[in-house]
């Protein structure tokens, strides 16, 4: 393998590699809160020259056949993996994961770029339709959208960028990327790194760190990308999506926003299993991903005998240990991440939630922390952690577990656990969620299954066939084989 990835703290626009000329971004560590690096971000001039370079580009790249992106997405995939050991050091040192945490997610990149992205270009289907004119002929295409605007999060940065970057370009688009200020190398420029040693054509990919405020806003505003793919919080994302509708151009949007997800755990579930998963979709990555179990239901008969076996199992999880393969807890994103989910800790015990597990914080390192006797109303069920703390809701009977679970305006993963998997399936359907997975948690992506929301978190869906309605739009066009009447009067019709 040729050397570690440079120039990682610098802007790549237009297929260049430079020193930023924007405000001064620092890189922070957290699982010691050091500086990793400094940089100088991008600026909003470098938006317009971005969008241009990738307009030009990616006109020639739409041409290629189908067989030379694939390849191309298959070369990323070799370079995802000859470079993971480079790649989850990365994770480990910028987003504060745990290994487990870096190895999941480069498993779940790579498969984007090997399966999902290297398929999607021979699954591109046109149509021929149904024609009542004499002599007519209905075409519907398929053609790539042109430049996609991607704005990507700080938690699972290397996963929630490729999900847009990959197939957007394996179905003949370019991409103009701003990752979130907390990731600028892991939702950014080592991606800029890695299609330029695919060897992808210059312009076709630039990366933009810098704020919001005004790369991120500049980039939804410009007039040249048609699509705008975001994924944060639910209040960033209502305003990405005005900024969509308010410019010269009306973008088209795949918003994945907060989530609330509740893992339901019913009466005749396998505890001891429900307990096991539950450990997992709550706690992985310290709770911070998007569709993690936020709350747990129970139904009341096998209340206490869950909570007593989830806290033991809780126990158990290795923390803070940055080298260890089984550690399990990590660090918090930041400083103001910290500030909040300890407020709410706080807030929860005086609204009357009992804490059944805690300890104190190391660095950023907070302990797990387990709550019961949980109000309806209470902080930690009625807002999205995001940390490591997990509510358990007791549920009278199905009925009110079903109240419990869609006791939110957000809508995107979920989960129940039932031994009767008819009685689990009624109760899915009833969930007012993008995703809900039977006997399983909630915490679950698959490259051709339809990832996505309903209610406030989010619109649009990603992987497989639903990327190409995202990334790709519909041309209608008729062929008149033969001279038609056209009608003057109402008798002719």
């Amino acid at each position: 393998m040729s050397k570690p990835y440079e120039k990682l703290d610098r802007v790549f626009v237009a297929g260049e590699w430079r020193t930023g000329k924007g405000d001064t971004l620092k890189n922070i560590c957290p699982w010691d809160e050091s500086v990793i690096f400094s940089m100088k971000t991008a600026q909003p001039e470098d938006v317009g020259e971005a969008c241009h370079a990738a307009a030009e580009a990616q006109r020639e790249w739409a041409e290629l056949p189908p067989s030379a992106r694939a390849a191309k997405m298959l070369a990323i995939g070799d370079i995802l993996e000859a470079r993971k050991d480079e790649i989850a050091e990365w994770i480990v040192r910028e987003v504060g994961g745990t290994q487990v945490k870096a190895a999941l997610e480069l498993m779940l990149v790579t498969q984007v770029a090997r399966q999902e992205a290297a398929a999607l270009p021979y699954m591109v289907e046109g149509a021929i339709l149904p024609e009542e004119i004499p002599g007519k002929e209905s075409r519907a295409y398929r053609q790539p959208a042109g430049v996609v605007a991607l704005i990507s999060p700080w938690n699972f940065p290397l996963q929630l960028t490729s999900r847009t970057l990959f197939p957007a370009l394996a179905l003949g688009n370019a991409v103009v990327l701003k990752p979130a200020s907390d990731t600028p190398v892991t939702g950014g420029t080592i991606f800029a790194a890695i299609c330029e040693e695919a060897g992808l054509p210059k312009g076709l990919v630039s990366v933009l760190p810098g704020g919001g405020s005004d790369i991120g806003d500049a980039l939804v505003r410009h007039p040249i990308p048609s699509v705008v793919s975001f994924t944060g919080s639910t209040p960033v994302g209502r305003g990405v999506g005005k900024a969509a509708l308010d410019g010269d151009r009306i973008k088209s949007l795949e918003l994945e926003l907060g989530g609330n997800s509740p893992i339901v755990v019913l009466d005749d579930a396998d505890i001891d299993y429900a307990v096991e998963a539950s450990v997992w979709g709550k706690f992985m990555h310290q709770g911070q991903i998007c569709m993690i179990a936020n709350r747990i239901v129970v139904e009341d008969a096998i209340h206490d005998e869950f909570v007593e076996k989830f806290v033991a199992r809780v126990k158990k999880l290795p923390v803070g240990k940055r080298d260890a393969a089984d550690c399990f807890i990590g660090p918090v994103a930041n400083r103001d991440q910290f500030d909040g989910i300890m407020e709410m800790i706080g807030k929860a015990k005086d609204q009357g939630a009992t804490c059944a597990l805690g300890g104190e914080p190391d660095g950023l390192v907070i302990p797990p922390h387990v709550f019961t006797d949980v109000g309806e109303d209470n902080c930690l069920v009625a807002n999205e952690i995001f940390g490591p703390v997990a509510p358990i809701q007791r549920a009278r009977d199905e009925a009110h577990a079903l109240e419990l679970a869609n006791n939110t305006e957000m809508g995107l993963s979920s989960s129940v656990f039932s031994r009767d998997e008819g009685r689990a399936l009624a109760f899915a359907k009833q969930i007012e969620a993008g995703m809900t997975h039977i006997n399983d948690q909630p915490v679950n992506d698959s490259p051709f299954a339809p990832f996505g929301a309903v209610k406030n978190s989010g619109v649009g869906r990603f992987n497989g066939r639903w990327a190409i309605e995202a990334f790709m739009t519909t041309h209608w066009i008729s062929v008149q084989h033969g001279k038609r009447q056209f009608p003057f009067s109402a008798e002719d019709l």
